[in-house]
Formats: C-alpha cells, structure tokens, sequence
C-alpha cells in the first residue's frame, strides 16, 4: 500500500547499456552492502553461539530417550530439543536484537544515511538545536527498542513452560 501510495512503478525495470553506464532498474549503494555485511557477519556469529549454547543446554539423556521409544534424529530434534532449547535461546537472542539495532547507528562511520544522520545530520543543519534534534534521535531508537523488546517478550512468554 505505501508503495502504491509513494507512486512507486509497479513493474521491474530491466537495466539497460547506455553509453558508459547502465540506466534503469534499482541501484545499491555499496556502504548499504557494506553495512549489511558487517552488522549481519558480527551478529550471526553472535546468535550463532546462542542457538548452540541452546540446543547444548537440553540433557542428553532426553535425546537418548527419544531414541529409545523409536523416534527418528529429525523428529527428535523438532519435537524434543527445540522446542526446550528455545527456553534458553530467547532472552539472549531478544538482547542480540536490540544490540542489532542500537549497532546499526554505526553506519554513519562508513557513510551509509540512516537514521542518526538524516534526522540528526540534517535536523540540526536546519534547526540548529543539537540538544532537541538529539533527543528526536534518542526517541527513534528508544521507539525501536521497545517495540523489539515487547515482541520477544511476547514471544516469550508464548513459549514458557505452562503450568497447572
């Protein structure tokens, strides 16, 4: 809908060889590459680690009893593992997400536009109030990290061990 509404075209546009330069289709910045690469590289090594640290977290005598009422690894994994695993997982992975969040205002040291530098970089050029501009940035980011903190929440508590 806000692609509609942005009047974005709704067809893909092929590039095309014009003299030097291809015109048309959709253009990547390379610091937005540069900055995907990064902040994916660093934190899937972290959530990496927490999955692992999980999944090592369930007893081994749990799988070995899986095994011995007939039940295959996959099922045993799904069924048996993940779902105790993932007790552990959460908090740290919700932690992982909002330090995603709050790393991604690094972009500005690779010359990426996010969020601190076009609200603050171009708020503060036009107002010139650093004070007022900074905490409109302070605010976004506290915007994202609640709502990201609220959804694992959530998540969390879907998955909590019921009780009778």
């Amino acid at each position: 809908i806000a692609f509609i509404a942005a009047g974005m075209p709704l067809t893909w546009e092929i590039p095309v060889l014009k003299g030097f330069n291809y015109k048309g289709g959709m253009s990547i910045k390379p610091e937005f590459i540069a900055l995907w690469f990064a902040l994916s590289y660093y934190t899937s090594c972290f959530i990496a680690e927490i999955v692992r640290g999980g999944i090592l977290a369930v007893s081994k005598g749990q799988t070995e009893a899986a095994y011995a009422v007939g039940m295959r690894p996959n099922r045993t994994l799904q069924l048996i593992i993940i779902p105790q695993a993932l007790r552990v997982i959460v908090p740290p992975l919700a932690s992982q997400y909002l330090n995603l969040t709050k790393n991604s205002s690094l972009a500005i040291a690779i010359g990426y536009m996010d969020i601190t530098a076009t609200i603050g970089g171009i708020t503060l050029m036009q107002t010139g109030k650093e004070m007022e501009t900074m905490l409109i940035v302070m605010c976004c980011y506290l915007v994202f990290s609640l709502t990201i903190s609220a959804l694992m929440n959530w998540f969390n508590r879907s998955i909590k061990l019921k009780e009778r």
